[in-house]
């Protein structure tokens, strides 16, 4: 129970933070992108402050053997750039780029009530399943082959 707890309540303070810090404000990210317009860089400042602590996050965690509520921590250890990456990259930016919303922003979004953070919601939800079928699809059929 508490480490569902404790999970609860730092999705609850990153919501906050980005509420706090208008990023789920589609237009705030479009504005950031719009180099040559109307930019604007609190979406740098925001990314800047997250970096420390994240830093020091991961700076203790290199010096623990565990985390406090579970037995490893879990990092990527994968630090390979093939096709996959790069095509998600290229495919989340260009989402991101065009309605300016990222899946944190616009889940916290959903506790204002607009429209859209739903219908992003939804297609993030559509496009999460359609990968997958598509992925078990591919696998299954070369494994035929």
């Amino acid at each position: 129970m508490p480490r569902n707890l404790i999970a609860l309540l730092t999705g609850v303070l990153f919501g906050a933070g980005l509420a706090l810090s208008d990023m789920v404000n589609p237009a705030r990210v479009l504005h950031f992108l719009d180099i040559f317009g109307a930019w604007d860089p609190a979406l740098a400042f925001v990314m800047g402050g997250a970096i420390v602590p994240s830093a020091i996050a991961y700076f203790v965690s290199n010096r623990l053997r565990q985390p406090l509520l579970d037995n490893r921590f879990f990092v990527p250890e994968n630090r390979i750039i093939d096709r996959q990456l790069i095509g998600g990259a290229a495919i989340f930016g260009a989402g991101w780029g065009l309605v300016g919303y990222c899946p944190g922003p616009a889940i916290a979004g959903l506790v204002f009530g607009d429209w859209q953070p739903v219908v992003f919601v939804i297609a993030m939800l559509v496009g999460m399943w359609l990968h997958r079928l598509s992925t078990d699809l591919f696998q299954r059929r070369h494994s035929m082959a």
